[in-house]
């Protein structure tokens, strides 16, 4: 093992870096936000100081679906990729090592619009709903309803039209 602070880090047991989501929002949170692919070289960074593999894509798309991180559209240029931005669920958490990525791949700071940030992701939840309503899909219904709330006290956002269609399948489902 390296000198460097990431002597910490697990890995899973493909012998991959093993980041919990809130680690996963930790790394985003330093930066303010980072591209899916900014990302990508960032874990591809802890993962090197540990002599293992970065985790697997399915590691960040499911820290999305949980809405431990979420899209930001920026608008910095024409067709740019929206930056990924601790979300509602997370709790950023700093993983050993990490602290240095800023320097190491020379990205600065950024600062989220958390208006613009809270419409987006209100946009997104409202589709989710629509889907869950749609499907009546007893667990999604129950995790959308926990990140409602998350979500509410996270952003500018007002949901409770959207809870009461999701209580209103849960209380068809109980039925």
């Amino acid at each position: 093992m390296s000198d460097d602070g990431a002597e910490g880090l697990e890995t899973d047991g493909e012998g991959r870096l093993a980041l919990a989501t809130d680690e996963l929002a930790g790394v985003v949170d330093l930066f303010g936000g980072l591209t899916r692919a900014e990302l990508d070289e960032a874990l591809g960074e802890l993962a090197f100081r540990v002599g293992t593999e970065p985790p697997p894509d399915d590691a960040v798309d499911a820290a999305v679906r949980e809405y431990a991180l979420v899209a930001y559209p920026h608008g910095e240029g024409e067709g740019a990729d929206p930056w990924l931005v601790p979300g509602p669920a997370a709790f950023p958490t700093l993983p050993e090592g990490a602290a240095d990525l800023p320097h190491i791949l020379d990205i600065e700071s950024r600062a989220v619009d958390r208006e613009a940030l809270g419409r987006a992701v209100e946009e997104r939840f409202r589709g989710d709903v629509a889907r869950a309503v749609a499907s009546e899909d007893a667990a999604l219904v129950e995790r959308l309803l926990d990140v409602s709330y998350d979500l509410e006290t996270w952003g500018p956002v007002e949901l409770g039209d959207l809870r009461e269609r999701l209580d209103a399948v849960r209380d068809a489902d109980g039925e």
